[in-house]
């Protein structure tokens, strides 16, 4: 059954890089993903991790509808067996809606990743949607490190 999975945590535990081990996995098995991202650090229409690995991506802009994005692009003859957003924190709430909607009405399982709150321990409005909406929410357990050398608990 498909869903709609968010995968949290803090800056530097990893996200975009299970993001792209997701989209290796599911491409070495001949599936084809839609990727979404919005302010990568590689830039406009990237995914990128850290660790230096980079993928081609849709950049999302203020108001894009996400599901008639996908829409079209299948009925247009392009394919999508799966959908990754990265940087999903920065997705307005509408545009979370969307993507469960893809879930629900597309059968396409999505993959969310982000930050769930800023330094001040407030909810990203995109990020509350998705622990609203998702059907699983995995909190990721790389640890990242404060600057101070604790363990990170917020973001700066």
């Amino acid at each position: 059954m498909p869903e709609l999975v968010f995968f949290s945590g803090t800056m530097d535990c990893g996200k975009s890089t299970l993001a792209l081990q997701i989209e290796h996995n599911r491409s070495a098995r001949g599936l084809q993903g839609m990727i979404f991202t919005r302010d990568d650090r590689a830039g406009e229409g990237k995914l990128s991790s850290r660790l230096g690995l980079v993928t081609d991506a849709v950049e999302v802009e203020d108001g894009q509808d996400l599901y008639a994005y996908l829409v079209d692009h299948l009925s247009q003859g392009g394919r999508a067996d799966y959908v990754i957003a990265d940087e999903a924190q920065f997705l307005a709430p509408g545009q979370i809606d969307q993507l469960a909607r893809v879930v629900d009405d597309l059968g396409l399982d999505v993959y969310a990743f982000g930050i769930t709150t800023d330094f001040r321990s407030k909810l990203f409005p995109g990020s509350q949607r998705l622990v609203e909406l998702a059907d699983r929410v995995e909190v990721l357990q790389v640890e990242a490190l404060c600057w101070c050398g604790a363990r990170a608990t917020h973001n700066a």
